[in-house]
């Protein structure tokens, strides 16, 4: 996919999402929780910003996980996933990073994960 379709995938899926919520446009930060509570499987409930930011390091690991690098390897005592790195991930540039992110964002939600 180049960087257009993906800019454009991104776009529409972004506006998806802010019609499903009834909510702003969301950023990578707000996908990436979404899916972070997705893999988390529990119901709606309150997070503390220590939890956000556990979910979206999930949802990072999940993403990542598409390409080989991650793996599960199973959930704690209280239900959340725990993943290791089995593969180096290489040092994007923030423009590549960003474009992977959004690529693997898409196929997430295109795969019906959400």
């Amino acid at each position: 996919m180049t960087a257009a379709e993906t800019n454009t995938k991104w776009a529409a899926l972004q506006e998806r999402i802010a019609a499903d919520f009834d909510s702003d446009v969301p950023d990578i930060k707000v996908m990436l929780f979404l899916i972070g509570v997705q893999e988390l499987g529990k119901g709606p409930r309150k997070f503390s910003k220590r939890q956000k930011e556990e979910l979206m390091h999930i949802a990072t690991c999940k993403l990542f996980s598409q390409l080989g690098f991650y793996e599960l390897e199973g959930l704690d005592q209280d239900g959340w996933p725990h993943w290791k790195l089995v593969k180096t991930i290489p040092n994007y540039t923030l423009m590549e990073q960003e474009m992977v992110m959004k690529s693997l964002v898409i196929s997430y939600f295109e795969e019906g994960e959400v």
